[in-house]
């Protein structure tokens, strides 16, 4: 019996896990390959699933899904939204919410692993399918690979894999060179001295050091980076105090910082503490500031002459007109860590999952940013088809161009 995608992908959505938590997701995964007889091994990188499709000799195709959630409280409004909440890492109790699209991730992979078994009289080789957990901390494939899934599982030949993401479905974006920046994730300590509301003359107050701090972070991109050059400098959390009339001892910021290579890295991580430390010395801090690298992204970068091929079996698949280049995606991701380690090409791409009408009306209007929900956003919800059967065909077009 085949696979009800469109029942497995609203199931998944109404049950996100947060990262190195999905033992709910990986268990409806090995249950479907179960029901599709394909071998699996679970528990690969803490939470992993790698299934292992042997069909002769040939090449070695990965193709990857991740699968963790968000701490984003959904408001699609839809009858399939997600309720479900979690811990943090910092033990808070957050909503959750598959706000990047990983539950269509992993649908799209194990629709195209149905469909691959089901055809493999007509191509040659291996397939080895990637579940990855925890790519929203930047953590997932590092933990799979030193969990050895490199040398547990046929090594690839390429990898292979896709994101949906807020272009017209039916659409596929795919370049060449660097499809998505690379990043890092700071965690700033601001160390100050605590004391009464009332005496602020007796204290060294952190949240006016994060104040200045965090509106000067803002000029590293707008008057330290040429125009031509892509940096982002984001400051995507803030946290100090506990009472209106308590001055905290510290305030903590996480910062999200991207680039498109290491040059500019180096440029703006400089440029970040030497700020951080100048606005605690302004505010005559006794403490050094705290400064932690949480998470090192590099650049994904799509190998030139395997993209070119790609392309090309998309555009003899959808037509000219539904591929076209999205540009460099300030985002980032941990795919091409496999990649790197073992040594060979990627490719990835995005696929659309916006409805063709409501995107064109607000490219007309001018009205993008405001009506079209990218991911990360509480309204972000791809449209259930074709998008289901777009990103289930994508990966039977890309895994067979290899395999023949």
């Amino acid at each position: 019996m085949a696979l009800d995608l469109e029942a497995l992908y609203t199931d998944l959505h109404r049950h996100p896990e947060l990262s190195f938590q999905e033992t709910r997701t990986a268990g409806v995964i090995a249950r479907t390959l179960e029901t599709l007889g394909i071998p699996f091994t679970e528990g690969v990188g803490r939470t992993g699933v790698v299934a292992t499709l042997v069909n002769g000799d040939g090449p070695v195709v990965w193709l990857r899904a991740d699968m963790d959630g968000l701490p984003v409280a959904e408001r699609t409004g839809l009858a399939y939204a997600s309720t479900a909440r979690g811990i943090d890492p910092q033990g808070a109790d957050v909503p959750v919410m598959h706000a990047c699209g990983h539950d269509m991730h992993v649908t799209a992979l194990l629709g195209a692993l149905e469909r691959l078994a089901a055809t493999a009289s007509d191509w040659s080789g291996t397939i080895v399918a990637v579940f990855q957990p925890a790519e929203e901390f930047g953590a997932g494939s590092k933990a799979m690979i030193a969990d050895g899934v490199l040398d547990r599982f046929p090594r690839p030949d390429i990898v292979l894999g896709q994101h949906v993401t807020p272009l017209p479905a039916g659409t596929i974006g795919v370049r060449p060179g660097t499809q998505m920046a690379a990043s890092d994730g700071l965690t700033v300590t601001l160390h100050g001295r605590g004391g009464h509301g009332s005496r602020p003359h007796a204290t060294i107050d952190p949240i006016v050091m994060a104040a200045a701090a965090i509106m000067r972070l803002q000029t590293v991109a707008s008057r330290e980076v040429d125009p031509r050059e892509v940096a982002v400098v984001t400051v995507g959390s803030v946290h100090a105090g506990l009472k209106h009339n308590i001055i905290p001892a510290e305030a903590t910021l996480q910062l999200s910082l991207r680039y498109a290579d290491d040059g500019m890295r180096e440029r703006v991580l400089e440029r970040v503490e030497r700020i951080i430390r100048a606005e605690a010395d302004a505010s005559g801090a006794e403490v050094a500031p705290t400064i932690v690298n949480d998470h090192t992204l590099p650049p994904t970068i799509n190998d030139a002459d395997a993209t070119a091929r790609l392309a090309a079996a998309f555009r003899r698949a959808y037509g000219d007109a539904a591929v076209v280049d999205p540009g460099m995606f300030t985002g980032s991701e941990d795919v091409s860590w496999f990649a790197r380690e073992a040594g060979v090409p990627l490719v990835f791409w995005f696929w659309g999952g916006v409805d063709p009408e409501l995107f064109a009306r607000a490219s007309a209007e001018g009205t993008i940013d405001r009506d079209v929900p990218t991911n990360h956003s509480p309204f972000f919800a791809p449209v259930l088809h074709p998008t289901i059967e777009r990103g289930v065909e994508n990966l039977v077009i890309a895994a067979r161009e290899w395999l023949g």
